[in-house]
């Protein structure tokens, strides 16, 4: 799933686009490794925070809130993150979310920014491509519950 996490952050950043296949794709993963991460019966469990995801980020999708294909990711990662780690998930999405508007500022408003020429991100205006933070909190869950559960 780290990967994919990857590739996502680096294709919203690049074309302010979260691309439908890896959305897919981390939804598949979780397919394929939940039953041996979470045992059968809490994987089963773990498939409702998807459509849950969906519905209320699509409502804050029908309200402006937030972009579709931020919605979308929400919706795929969310059977990863256990709902008794909700604090833990929120915390790392609040650290990953402000490191990566701070990084992100730096490259878009500095010469650094050549070293992606063309990047959508970097003359979005007001738009900050949210995969890279998303992106960021799940491979930073997984790390985290790999390395201390």
């Amino acid at each position: 799933m780290t990967p994919i996490a990857f590739y996502i952050a680096w294709s919203d950043m690049r074309a302010m686009k979260i691309p439908n296949g890896a959305v897919l794709a981390l939804v598949a993963g979780y397919a394929v490794v939940g039953p041996f991460a979470f045992g059968f019966e809490q994987y089963l469990w773990q498939w409702l925070h998807l459509p849950v995801a969906l519905v209320v980020c699509m409502a804050l999708w029908a309200l402006r809130v937030m972009g579709g294909g931020d919605a979308k990711m929400i919706a795929a990662m969310a059977p990863v993150f256990v709902l008794a780690d909700l604090m833990l998930v929120s915390q790392v999405f609040l650290a990953a979310i402000l490191s990566a508007v701070a990084v992100h500022s730096l490259f878009r408003f500095t010469a650094l920014k050549n070293i992606a020429p063309g990047w959508k991100s970097w003359t979005a205006g007001r738009y900050f491509p949210k995969g890279l933070p998303l992106s960021m909190t799940l491979v930073f869950y997984l790390g985290f519950v790999a390395l201390y559960r």
